[in-house]
Protein backbone atom coordinates (compact mmCIF):
# COMPACT_ATOMS: atom_id res chain seq x y z
CA UNK A 1 0.00 0.00 0.00
CA UNK A 2 1.02 3.69 -0.95
CA UNK A 3 0.87 6.40 1.49
CA UNK A 4 0.16 10.01 0.26
CA UNK A 5 0.42 12.21 3.72
CA UNK A 6 0.40 16.06 3.23
CA UNK A 7 -0.56 18.95 5.09
CA UNK A 8 -3.63 20.39 5.00
CA UNK A 9 -3.19 23.99 3.97
CA UNK A 10 -2.64 24.91 0.53
CA UNK A 11 1.28 24.08 -0.23
CA UNK A 12 0.58 20.59 1.16
CA UNK A 13 -2.60 20.01 -1.37
CA UNK A 14 -0.58 21.13 -4.35
CA UNK A 15 2.83 19.96 -4.09
CA UNK A 16 1.14 16.33 -3.62
CA UNK A 17 -1.41 17.74 -6.92
CA UNK A 18 1.53 18.53 -8.81
CA UNK A 19 2.94 15.34 -7.79
CA UNK A 20 -0.44 13.19 -8.81
CA UNK A 21 -0.91 14.97 -11.78
CA UNK A 22 2.79 14.22 -13.17
CA UNK A 23 2.48 10.77 -12.29
CA UNK A 24 -0.84 9.23 -10.93
CA UNK A 25 -0.73 6.31 -8.48
CA UNK A 26 -3.56 4.77 -6.19
CA UNK A 27 -2.59 5.60 -2.55
CA UNK A 28 -4.06 6.39 0.86
CA UNK A 29 -4.50 9.72 1.28
CA UNK A 30 -3.68 10.96 5.45
CA UNK A 31 -4.11 15.09 6.13
CA UNK A 32 -5.89 16.83 8.20
CA UNK A 33 -6.40 20.46 9.11
CA UNK A 34 -3.07 22.70 9.22
CA UNK A 35 -2.03 22.51 12.67
CA UNK A 36 -2.34 18.14 12.49
CA UNK A 37 1.41 17.77 11.59
CA UNK A 38 2.28 14.74 13.44
CA UNK A 39 0.52 12.35 10.66
CA UNK A 40 3.12 9.70 10.07
CA UNK A 41 2.00 8.09 13.21
CA UNK A 42 -1.09 7.03 11.62
CA UNK A 43 0.93 5.32 8.61
CA UNK A 44 2.30 3.47 11.54
CA UNK A 45 -0.43 2.59 13.11
CA UNK A 46 -2.11 0.92 10.33
CA UNK A 47 1.87 -1.28 9.55
CA UNK A 48 0.76 -2.12 5.81
CA UNK A 49 3.17 0.49 3.58
CA UNK A 50 5.12 -0.12 1.25
CA UNK A 51 5.75 3.42 0.48
CA UNK A 52 5.17 7.09 1.48
CA UNK A 53 5.16 10.06 0.26
CA UNK A 54 5.44 12.66 2.93
CA UNK A 55 5.11 16.63 1.81
CA UNK A 56 5.03 19.75 4.02
CA UNK A 57 5.39 18.09 7.40
CA UNK A 58 7.52 19.07 9.63
CA UNK A 59 10.31 15.77 9.81
CA UNK A 60 11.58 17.40 13.33
CA UNK A 61 7.95 16.58 14.62
CA UNK A 62 7.81 13.00 12.40
CA UNK A 63 10.95 11.65 14.00
CA UNK A 64 9.70 8.72 15.72
CA UNK A 65 7.67 7.84 12.82
CA UNK A 66 9.50 8.05 10.05
CA UNK A 67 12.94 6.26 11.75
CA UNK A 68 10.14 3.34 12.41
CA UNK A 69 9.58 3.30 8.93
CA UNK A 70 12.97 3.00 7.50
CA UNK A 71 13.56 0.40 10.18
CA UNK A 72 10.56 -1.64 8.17
CA UNK A 73 12.58 -1.24 4.97
CA UNK A 74 9.99 1.15 3.50
CA UNK A 75 10.88 3.79 0.76
CA UNK A 76 10.25 7.57 2.16
CA UNK A 77 10.11 10.48 -0.32
CA UNK A 78 9.98 13.29 1.98
CA UNK A 79 9.95 16.88 0.77
CA UNK A 80 9.07 20.03 2.93
CA UNK A 81 10.86 23.14 4.25
CA UNK A 82 10.45 23.18 7.95
CA UNK A 83 12.09 22.72 10.73
CA UNK A 84 13.81 18.52 10.37
CA UNK A 85 16.27 17.87 13.59
CA UNK A 86 18.52 15.35 12.43
CA UNK A 87 17.66 13.46 8.98
CA UNK A 88 17.91 10.19 9.56
CA UNK A 89 20.72 7.95 7.17
CA UNK A 90 19.50 5.21 5.04
CA UNK A 91 18.92 4.36 1.74
CA UNK A 92 14.74 4.22 1.51
CA UNK A 93 14.84 8.00 2.42
CA UNK A 94 15.00 10.00 -0.54
CA UNK A 95 14.50 14.12 1.29
CA UNK A 96 14.46 17.29 -0.78
CA UNK A 97 14.65 19.63 2.00
CA UNK A 98 15.19 23.18 1.69
CA UNK A 99 14.90 25.60 5.18
CA UNK A 100 15.41 29.12 3.20
CA UNK A 101 12.26 31.56 4.48
CA UNK A 102 11.66 31.93 -0.09
CA UNK A 103 10.99 28.43 -0.74
CA UNK A 104 7.62 26.21 0.12
CA UNK A 105 7.22 22.76 -0.36
CA UNK A 106 5.51 23.48 -3.85
CA UNK A 107 8.01 25.31 -5.41
CA UNK A 108 10.57 22.39 -4.69
CA UNK A 109 7.91 20.03 -6.16
CA UNK A 110 7.89 22.40 -8.89
CA UNK A 111 11.54 21.94 -9.73
CA UNK A 112 11.76 18.49 -8.71
CA UNK A 113 8.66 18.44 -11.66
CA UNK A 114 10.70 20.56 -14.24
CA UNK A 115 8.32 23.21 -14.20
CA UNK A 116 5.40 21.01 -15.48
CA UNK A 117 2.84 22.54 -13.35
CA UNK A 118 4.13 25.82 -12.71
CA UNK A 119 0.57 27.71 -12.29
CA UNK A 120 -0.52 25.26 -9.39
CA UNK A 121 3.20 26.09 -7.45
CA UNK A 122 2.29 29.73 -7.67
CA UNK A 123 -0.97 29.75 -6.47
CA UNK A 124 0.46 27.80 -3.71
CA UNK A 125 3.57 30.17 -3.04
CA UNK A 126 0.65 32.67 -2.70
CA UNK A 127 -1.46 30.61 -0.45
CA UNK A 128 1.85 30.22 1.24
CA UNK A 129 2.62 34.41 1.69
CA UNK A 130 5.52 34.13 -0.91
CA UNK A 131 3.74 37.12 -2.87
CA UNK A 132 7.57 38.24 -3.83
CA UNK A 133 8.47 34.71 -4.99
CA UNK A 134 5.20 34.10 -7.02
CA UNK A 135 4.79 37.08 -8.59
CA UNK A 136 8.50 36.81 -9.76
CA UNK A 137 7.90 33.12 -10.99
CA UNK A 138 4.52 34.44 -12.54
CA UNK A 139 6.54 37.02 -14.51
CA UNK A 140 9.47 34.98 -15.83
CA UNK A 141 6.04 32.60 -17.41
CA UNK A 142 4.51 35.45 -18.90
CA UNK A 143 1.57 34.94 -16.67
CA UNK A 144 -0.89 38.04 -17.32
CA UNK A 145 -1.77 40.33 -14.54
CA UNK A 146 -5.36 39.25 -14.54
CA UNK A 147 -4.16 35.83 -13.54
CA UNK A 148 -2.10 36.33 -11.53
CA UNK A 149 -4.47 38.23 -9.31
CA UNK A 150 -6.52 34.57 -9.59
CA UNK A 151 -3.91 32.56 -8.70
CA UNK A 152 -3.41 34.75 -5.91
CA UNK A 153 -6.84 34.74 -4.56
CA UNK A 154 -6.74 30.88 -5.40
CA UNK A 155 -3.98 30.37 -3.12
CA UNK A 156 -5.09 32.25 -0.06
CA UNK A 157 -8.82 30.39 -0.26
CA UNK A 158 -7.26 26.86 -0.40
CA UNK A 159 -4.33 28.15 2.59
CA UNK A 160 -8.04 29.46 4.30
CA UNK A 161 -9.80 26.72 4.02
CA UNK A 162 -6.72 24.04 6.07
CA UNK A 163 -7.47 26.34 9.24
CA UNK A 164 -9.26 24.93 12.38
CA UNK A 165 -8.95 23.09 15.34
CA UNK A 166 -10.70 19.80 14.11
CA UNK A 167 -12.11 18.86 10.45
CA UNK A 168 -15.41 20.18 11.31
CA UNK A 169 -14.23 23.94 11.16
CA UNK A 170 -13.34 23.11 7.92
CA UNK A 171 -15.43 23.37 4.73
CA UNK A 172 -14.11 21.05 2.39
CA UNK A 173 -12.09 18.48 4.26
CA UNK A 174 -8.33 18.45 2.46
CA UNK A 175 -8.25 14.97 1.19
CA UNK A 176 -11.70 15.68 -0.40
CA UNK A 177 -10.50 19.15 -1.66
CA UNK A 178 -7.39 17.12 -3.31
CA UNK A 179 -9.55 15.10 -5.59
CA UNK A 180 -11.75 17.92 -6.62
CA UNK A 181 -8.86 19.75 -7.65
CA UNK A 182 -7.19 16.85 -9.01
CA UNK A 183 -9.86 17.55 -11.99
CA UNK A 184 -8.47 20.62 -12.80
CA UNK A 185 -4.72 20.85 -14.80
CA UNK A 186 -4.42 24.10 -15.21
CA UNK A 187 -5.70 26.14 -12.17
CA UNK A 188 -7.21 28.33 -14.47
CA UNK A 189 -9.85 26.32 -14.86
CA UNK A 190 -11.58 26.79 -12.10
CA UNK A 191 -12.09 29.92 -12.54
CA UNK A 192 -14.45 28.67 -15.65
CA UNK A 193 -16.33 26.18 -13.54
CA UNK A 194 -19.28 27.46 -11.38
CA UNK A 195 -19.43 24.35 -9.62
CA UNK A 196 -15.67 24.36 -8.71
CA UNK A 197 -14.28 24.71 -5.34
CA UNK A 198 -13.23 28.45 -5.76
CA UNK A 199 -16.82 29.44 -5.86
CA UNK A 200 -17.89 27.41 -3.14
CA UNK A 201 -14.29 28.53 -0.33
CA UNK A 202 -14.54 32.19 -2.34
CA UNK A 203 -18.36 32.40 -1.04
CA UNK A 204 -17.46 31.32 3.19
CA UNK A 205 -14.08 33.47 3.10
CA UNK A 206 -15.74 36.02 2.08
CA UNK A 207 -18.37 35.51 5.12
CA UNK A 208 -16.19 35.05 8.07
CA UNK A 209 -13.86 38.22 6.72
CA UNK A 210 -17.10 40.32 7.71
CA UNK A 211 -16.12 39.80 11.12
CA UNK A 212 -12.45 41.31 11.07
CA UNK A 213 -13.83 44.90 10.91
CA UNK A 214 -14.12 45.17 14.21
CA UNK A 215 -11.04 44.09 15.15
CA UNK A 216 -8.29 46.17 16.95
CA UNK A 217 -4.50 44.86 18.32
CA UNK A 218 -4.11 43.87 22.11
CA UNK A 219 -0.78 45.13 21.78
CA UNK A 220 1.18 47.34 19.46
CA UNK A 221 4.21 48.95 19.34
CA UNK A 222 7.48 49.43 16.79
CA UNK A 223 8.39 46.00 16.22
CA UNK A 224 5.19 43.98 16.60
CA UNK A 225 1.53 43.52 16.67
CA UNK A 226 -0.82 41.20 18.71
CA UNK A 227 -4.36 40.34 17.73
CA UNK A 228 -6.62 37.86 19.84
CA UNK A 229 -9.66 36.65 18.30
CA UNK A 230 -12.51 34.59 20.19
CA UNK A 231 -13.25 31.09 20.60
CA UNK A 232 -15.34 30.85 16.93
CA UNK A 233 -15.46 28.81 13.94
CA UNK A 234 -14.92 31.71 11.71
CA UNK A 235 -12.11 32.78 14.35
CA UNK A 236 -10.22 29.22 13.54
CA UNK A 237 -10.80 29.32 10.12
CA UNK A 238 -9.34 32.80 8.94
CA UNK A 239 -6.61 32.70 11.83
CA UNK A 240 -3.88 32.25 9.75
CA UNK A 241 -5.08 34.22 6.59
CA UNK A 242 -5.66 36.96 8.86
CA UNK A 243 -2.01 36.84 10.00
CA UNK A 244 -0.97 36.61 6.06
CA UNK A 245 -2.78 39.93 5.38
CA UNK A 246 -1.67 41.61 8.57
CA UNK A 247 2.20 40.52 7.56
CA UNK A 248 1.51 42.11 4.09
CA UNK A 249 -0.08 45.60 5.18
CA UNK A 250 2.69 46.20 7.67
CA UNK A 251 5.73 44.34 6.16
CA UNK A 252 8.21 46.03 8.57
CA UNK A 253 6.39 44.54 11.63
CA UNK A 254 6.08 40.80 13.07
CA UNK A 255 2.72 39.47 13.55
CA UNK A 256 0.75 37.42 15.92
CA UNK A 257 -2.64 36.23 16.13
CA UNK A 258 -4.20 34.22 19.17
CA UNK A 259 -7.05 32.25 18.58
CA UNK A 260 -9.11 31.10 22.12
CA UNK A 261 -9.15 27.22 21.90
CA UNK A 262 -12.52 25.64 22.31
CA UNK A 263 -11.69 24.44 25.98
CA UNK A 264 -11.00 28.16 26.97
CA UNK A 265 -7.73 27.40 28.88
CA UNK A 266 -5.47 28.11 25.74
CA UNK A 267 -4.88 29.53 22.11
CA UNK A 268 -3.71 28.40 18.87
CA UNK A 269 -0.84 31.17 17.63
CA UNK A 270 -0.19 32.31 14.41
CA UNK A 271 2.89 33.94 13.62
CA UNK A 272 4.42 35.87 10.66
CA UNK A 273 8.10 37.61 10.90
CA UNK A 274 7.92 40.74 9.36
CA UNK A 275 8.16 40.45 5.65
CA UNK A 276 10.95 42.92 5.65
CA UNK A 277 13.18 40.63 8.03
CA UNK A 278 11.43 36.96 7.46
CA UNK A 279 13.41 35.16 10.19
CA UNK A 280 12.84 34.49 14.21
CA UNK A 281 8.76 33.05 13.62
CA UNK A 282 10.12 29.33 14.54
CA UNK A 283 12.24 30.66 17.19
CA UNK A 284 10.08 32.61 19.13
CA UNK A 285 7.55 29.85 19.08
CA UNK A 286 10.03 26.78 19.86
CA UNK A 287 10.05 28.80 23.50
CA UNK A 288 6.73 27.35 24.18
CA UNK A 289 6.06 23.45 24.72
CA UNK A 290 3.83 23.39 21.63
CA UNK A 291 5.81 25.51 19.60
CA UNK A 292 6.93 25.50 16.05
CA UNK A 293 7.19 26.11 11.87
CA UNK A 294 9.80 28.03 10.00
CA UNK A 295 11.54 31.13 9.89
CA UNK A 296 9.23 33.22 8.53
CA UNK A 297 5.90 32.29 9.53
CA UNK A 298 5.13 29.88 12.72
CA UNK A 299 3.17 28.74 15.53
CA UNK A 300 1.85 27.62 19.05
CA UNK A 301 -1.17 24.79 19.27
CA UNK A 302 -1.66 25.65 22.82
CA UNK A 303 -0.21 28.39 24.41
CA UNK A 304 -1.57 28.70 27.84
CA UNK A 305 -3.89 31.78 28.61
CA UNK A 306 -1.39 32.53 31.54
CA UNK A 307 1.57 33.01 29.44
CA UNK A 308 -0.37 35.32 27.22
CA UNK A 309 1.86 37.84 28.45
CA UNK A 310 4.94 36.14 27.82
CA UNK A 311 4.63 35.82 24.66
CA UNK A 312 3.83 39.04 23.68
CA UNK A 313 7.29 39.76 26.02
CA UNK A 314 9.20 37.10 23.50
CA UNK A 315 7.82 38.66 19.99
CA UNK A 316 8.56 42.34 21.21
CA UNK A 317 12.09 41.58 22.51
CA UNK A 318 13.30 39.51 19.77
CA UNK A 319 12.57 41.67 17.08
CA UNK A 320 14.02 45.09 19.33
Amino acid sequence: MHYDVFNGDADGIIALLQLRLAHPKESQLISGVKRDIKLLDRVVKNDNASSVTVLDISMEKNQSALTSLLTQDTKVFYCDHHRTGDIPQSEHLTALIDLDSEVCTSLLINKHLNGQYVLWAIAAAFGDNLMATAEAIAKQNNVSDQDIEFLKELGTLINYNGYGSSLDDLHIEPTVLFRQLLEYPNPLMLRDAPQSPYFALKQCYEQDCTHLNALAPIHSDDVSRVFELPCDAWARRISGVFGNALANQEPSLAHAVLTLNPNLNDYTVSVRAPLANRIGADDICSLFATGGGRKAAAGINALPVNEKRNFIEAITQYYS
